[in-house]
């Protein structure tokens, strides 16, 4: 028992006294922790006591790691091994020997799991780095009158280093009971694809497909098809905001079962299209995230549809949250009788796998 004892003793002493890297910073200033890895320009690391902590590369002097790290060069040569620091340059401490090499020269530092990580966004399987994530909202009463509201939303991702694939799809369903005599009073289901191709710089190509159903707007199918070319104004490992404009093709097919002699409309049109998308975090445990399309008419001038699509959620679990929708759809020339907004507001629970940018 004693011998156990002294055993556990000394496994502690030597997890606790475990060598960590050290950065040394040119105010004289030096941070223990772990390295992970090096992002547009600043040093990621987790400190025991200070959590996670991001340098300005320009500020770092030395690094002393107490694990190999890969150090990517300028050249494209990528040296793994230990690294030290001397004579203003970094040596490492590769299989083949020791290479110094000077900060300037340095393109990105990564440790095992960063590097793993930047591995397959440079060389994904298309079954790889998909996220997803599910919406639901449900509310009903019971008693004097029955009713029954319910939302599903659903969307999936799958960004690399290139590209983004985005797919979406959205149903809305209310019917109530009164007297007994039962109608739906919503009944609506969108969904789409995007896909965007990072370009040199900041600047991306994209294109889309819509597709939108809507009972109550006598909506047999709106399907919109195009594409153009946008810019992330900014783009952070925690806040994003682009800006893209471009062209659509847009067709409708209305029924008016309830308005002869005209019981169907049709339109077809081009529109551009300008829009920003906004995804970011408000602290620790809540995200928000933001598409606003505003769609002009060019073959019928004047005219034009609007789409804004806000969402924020509240980590409750890493695969649980608390979410919390705004949606609306506008359009300038609804048909004859009809209004030209819908505004859809719902909460409820997300579940969430993997972690991409939706």
């Amino acid at each position: 028992m004693a011998r156990n004892a002294l055993l556990l003793l000394v496994l502690c002493f030597y997890a606790y006294s475990a060598p960590a890297d050290q950065v040394t910073l040119k105010n004289g200033d030096r941070l223990s922790g772990t390295i992970l890895k090096t992002d547009e320009d600043k040093l990621e690391m987790k400190s025991e006591f200070a959590g996670d902590v991001k340098l300005p590369w320009s500020a770092v002097v030395a690094i002393v790691s107490a694990e190999p790290l890969h150090i990517a060069l300028k050249n494209g040569q990528t040296i793994v091994g230990v690294v030290t620091t001397k004579d203003e340059k970094f040596e490492v401490a590769a299989p083949s020997g020791r290479i110094a090499a000077p900060k300037s020269e340095v393109m990105a530092v990564r440790n095992n799991a960063e590097q793993d990580a930047y591995m397959r966004m440079e060389h994904p399987r298309i079954i790889d780095l998909w996220a997803a994530l599910v919406d639901t909202g449900l509310s009903f009463t019971r008693g004097n009158s029955d009713s029954t509201s319910f939302a599903l939303m659903a969307k999936a991702a799958r960004t690399t280093k290139g590209t983004k694939i985005s797919l979406y799809s959205t149903e809305i369903y209310a019917r109530s009971t009164l007297a007994g005599v039962s109608n739906t009073t919503a009944s609506a289901i969108r969904g789409g694809a995007r896909v965007d191709v990072n370009l040199r710089g900041r600047l991306f190509a994209f294109g889309l497909a819509d597709f939108e159903h809507d009972r109550f707007q006598d909506l047999d199918l709106r399907s919109v098809l195009g594409g153009g070319l946008g810019y992330h104004l900014i783009k952070e490992k925690d806040r994003t905001f682009d800006l893209f404009g471009g062209l659509t093709y847009n067709q409708e097919y209305y029924s008016q079962p309830f308005s002869p002699p005209n019981p169907s409309t049709t339109r077809k049109t081009a529109e551009f299209v300008l829009g920003e998308t906004l995804a970011t975090k408000l602290g620790s445990r809540t995200t928000l995230a933001e598409v606003f399309n505003f769609f002009p008419n060019l073959s019928d001038t004047g005219d034009y549809r609007l789409q804004l699509d806000a969402t924020a959620a509240t980590k409750i679990k890493n695969w649980l949250s608390w979410q919390v929708t705004l949606s609306d759809r506008y359009v300038s020339r609804p048909l004859l009788g009809l209004k030209d907004n819908d505004v859809l507001f719902t909460t409820g629970l997300r579940l969430t796998y993997g972690n991409g940018v939706f």
